[in-house]
């Protein structure tokens, strides 16, 4: 249980930043002072390095702990966790874009409108729910 208790944490946290990330991508878009767009690089950079990645890394260290001391021996008849782990997969694909965003800002070179940024900040919602749901309710 206690590797669970962690595994959720983590997500917790990762997932935070998830959320919040892409918000300050919104107002750094549309910030047009030079102390804004400076602080709010710092906030990002801290934010990615900081919470999400290190969540990022300690979501998967313990969710593959738990996968080999738990799931392994049924993974074949685990249709559920397949899906779950693809979905992992696709997040954290969704996590180094948010890298390459955070990168894109930091150089000045951001291309995107703080509209685009408010869409991308729905995508972790879609995650959420469906990671969430295929593990409480185990469906298939």
């Amino acid at each position: 249980m206690w590797l669970k208790a962690l595994h959720i944490i983590f997500m917790v946290t990762w997932f935070a930043g998830l959320f919040y990330l892409p918000r300050l991508f919104v107002y750094h878009a549309m910030a047009a002072d030079a102390v804004s767009v400076e602080r709010f690089k710092i906030m990002e950079r801290k934010l990615y390095f900081g919470i999400m990645t290190p969540g990022m890394l300690l979501t998967l260290l313990f969710g593959v702990w738990m996968l080999h001391d738990y799931a392994w021996a049924s993974f074949g008849q685990q249709g559920w966790l397949h899906l779950k782990l693809l979905l992992v997969a696709l997040l954290v694909g969704y996590h180094v874009v948010c890298g390459i965003w955070l990168q894109d800002f930091k150089h000045d070179q951001n291309r995107r409108s703080h509209v685009f940024y408010r869409w991308a900040n729905e995508v972790p919602v879609l995650f959420l729910f469906a990671i969430i749901l295929l593990a409480s309710l185990k469906p298939f």
